[in-house]
């Protein structure tokens, strides 16, 4: 079974930084692009950033030039470094993994996510 793990959320006042991680398990890591979404209550989920197994990255437009993406895939892990945090960056922020560009028949996985809180 599949398995990634976020970790490094936590409470960061406005301005400061955090760095997500997600570690996969029981995955062919390097096939896979990989990225993080985040939700708050009430609202859909969203799409923050990915990074492909070559490497390309795509941002939503609210991070671009504050958040950047990374991946290992010696260590199946993929990282969110957040700079300059904002009192709407707050959310739970999830990691996905899909391979579905490559193995159209697959399925995308999901983490359970980690609380970011920003406080202003």
């Amino acid at each position: 079974q599949v398995q990634l793990v976020e970790s490094g959320g936590g409470l960061v006042q406005a301005g400061g930084s955090l760095r997500l991680s997600c570690a996969a398990s029981r995955i062919i890591f390097s096939i896979y692009t990989m990225g993080w979404y985040r939700q708050v209550p009430g609202k859909q989920r969203e799409l923050v950033a990915t990074i492909t197994n070559g490497g390309s990255t795509i941002y939503s437009d609210s991070v671009k030039g504050r958040f950047t993406i990374s991946r290992d895939d010696a260590t199946k892990t993929v990282y969110l470094q957040m700079n300059s945090l904002k009192p709407e960056d707050t959310a739970v922020y999830y990691c996905n993994a899909d391979a579905r560009s490559v193995l159209p028949s697959t399925r995308d996985y999901w983490g359970q996510g980690t609380q970011v809180t920003v406080s202003s």
